[in-house]
């Protein structure tokens, strides 16, 4: 790696400060540039990245709307998992065994959880996006809402133009700022890209290969652990303590066990477990051992993640997990106004927003198990009017 790119990509460890979000877009560019010339990233690099970069408002309005986050986990996974995507990951899977072999060879990760992050982010590469990612890391680099995020994005996507790996105002991707087949950042392609085809380069957008195993090398950067499980359905008695249910409590199997918990097939995994119901009690219900919270650096959505790694335990042959017959949810009006309303307790959820995250469903859980209810985290009506 040359000079300038270890230098960027060593100051990179630390979120970006010196650019103010906000104001007026010129100026900010110019702050990011002298920022980019401070990490001895070369003007000419940085000058093709700036220069000419537009504010985009679409990306935006993407980044504030995010409305399929507000879906149920059966709503959400229904709409997901295909029978095409389902026959298209096993056509995948031995087209590319070379490549999956050698992923789970180098970093432990199986196959199966690749070809279900592939499916969900680009049906397997044939649909990547087609914001101008320049313009849409520096529209999110700009905005207030996550500039710690998006600026050191711009800085790596700078060192990959370099590099002859970035394009600006060519390279196409989400409205994000992911680029290639399975969607990642600049910075995670600086870091963590991988040549899986053996021909020097690294080309997310149009190798299969490359794609597999930079994924691969990422989920076990963030500590993947070879050879365990990451999610087992399970079947929960209708009598329990619920309150021990969520991702904040871990415990071994045979504790699980003793309060009835059992699997749906097969033996628990002798490892720490979180029980999650997704739609509460009355719904589907999975132990999730270590490897599951890892897919939260890929994704921060607790549906997504459900759901992803469903569909990975689906693709390496566990059965449609059981619906159950979860009670009825909120609606996203509703579940704001529940979210107001636990913030005014002094829940920290960040900003109302409709979603049914990690943080709302411990929020729920607490006021559940005060008000004596089945504390299982599932925000329901009756809730809602008690609060």
């Amino acid at each position: 790696m040359q000079r300038f790119a270890l230098l960027a990509l060593l100051a990179l460890t630390a979120p970006a400060h010196a650019a103010p979000c906000g104001g007026n877009f010129p100026t900010f560019l110019q702050d990011m540039a002298a920022e980019a010339a401070a990490l001895g990233l070369p003007d000419r690099a940085i000058h093709a990245v700036l220069d000419g970069a537009q504010i985009d408002p679409a990306v935006i309005k993407a980044d504030h709307a995010q409305g399929i986050f507000r879906k149920t986990f059966i709503d959400f996974s229904t709409a997901l998992i295909s029978k095409n995507r389902i026959e298209n990951a096993a056509v995948y899977a031995d087209k590319y065994d070379a490549a999956f072999a050698a992923a789970e060879q180098r970093f432990g990760v199986s196959r199966g959880v690749i070809l279900a992050f592939w499916a969900f982010e680009t049906d397997f590469g044939q649909v990547q996006g087609d914001f101008d990612t320049r313009n849409a890391l520096l529209t999110l680099a700009h905005d207030c809402r996550r500039p710690e995020v998006f600026q050191p994005q711009v800085m790596a996507a700078i060192a990959l133009t370099d590099k002859g790996d970035f394009t600006p105002g060519q390279t196409k991707g989400a409205w994000a700022g992911e680029i290639g087949m399975v969607q990642m950042l600049p910075r995670d392609i600086l870091e963590r890209g991988e040549d899986g085809d053996g021909d020097g380069l690294i080309t997310l957008a149009t190798s299969a290969p490359d794609a597999i195993v930079s994924l691969a090398h990422m989920l076990q950067f963030y500590g993947w652990r070879a050879g365990e499980p990451w999610m087992q359905e399970v079947r929960v008695p209708e009598m329990m303590d619920w309150s021990q249910s969520g991702l904040e409590t871990e415990l071994p199997a045979a504790a699980w066990q003793a309060m009835g918990v059992t699997p749906r097939s097969g033996t628990l995994a002798a490892l720490p477990a979180s029980l999650i119901l997704p739609q509460g009690r009355n719904g589907p219900a999975f132990l999730v051992y270590p490897n599951f919270k890892v897919l939260f650096e890929w994704n921060k959505s607790f549906t997504y993640v459900a759901t992803a790694a469903h569909f990975a335990a689906r693709i390496e042959g566990a059965p449609p997990y059981d619906a159950g017959t979860p009670e009825a949810g909120l609606d996203g009006d509703q579940m704001i106004a529940l979210q107001d309303k636990l913030a005014k307790r002094g829940y920290q959820m960040g900003k109302a927003d409709g979603v049914l995250g990690a943080a709302t469903r411990a929020a729920v859980q607490a006021e559940q198990k005060r008000l004596g209810l089945p504390a299982d985290g599932w925000p329901t009506p009756a809730l809602l009017a008690l609060l």
